[in-house]
């Protein structure tokens, strides 16, 4: 069967996305919200990075969430990091494998940044009723 970009995108989101608590930060949310300000961005979203990057051949949906995660954390994007926590416990990622690849940072991108991820990843255990072990 041959998908539409969005919809072959919006299938592979969904293996990331939690839809059973409202409370969590999801693409979804994003989507939403951006309908009023700019629908394109989301359709953007949906299509490329899920639709053409996310879908490609080659690594895992655990393992594209690390690389994303290790990515947010160096660039310090604290409301993205959130976000692609939950989708990283979503794929399948438990909290240690997260939290050892943020530690894994320290000495790329240094403690501030690191420090700064830990307690995103704090946060999003504590709303998802996760432990670190």
């Amino acid at each position: 069967m041959d998908q539409s970009r969005y919809q072959q995108g919006l299938d592979k989101l969904m293996e990331y996305t939690l839809t059973s608590d409202d409370k969590i930060s999801t693409h979804l949310k994003i989507s939403e919200d951006l309908k009023d300000i700019a629908p394109d961005v989301s359709r953007y979203m949906i299509e490329f990075a899920y639709g053409d990057i996310y879908s490609r051949p080659g690594l895992t949906n655990q393992q594209r969430a690390l690389v994303t995660i290790s990515s947010l954390v160096t660039q310090g994007t604290e409301p993205q990091l959130e976000l692609h926590i939950n989708t990283g416990l979503t794929s399948g990622l438990t909290p240690t494998e997260i939290v050892e690849s943020i530690t894994q940072l320290v000495p790329y991108t240094g403690f501030p940044r690191v420090l700064n991820a830990l307690s995103v990843a704090k946060k999003v255990f504590a709303q998802r009723h996760v432990e670190n072990h």
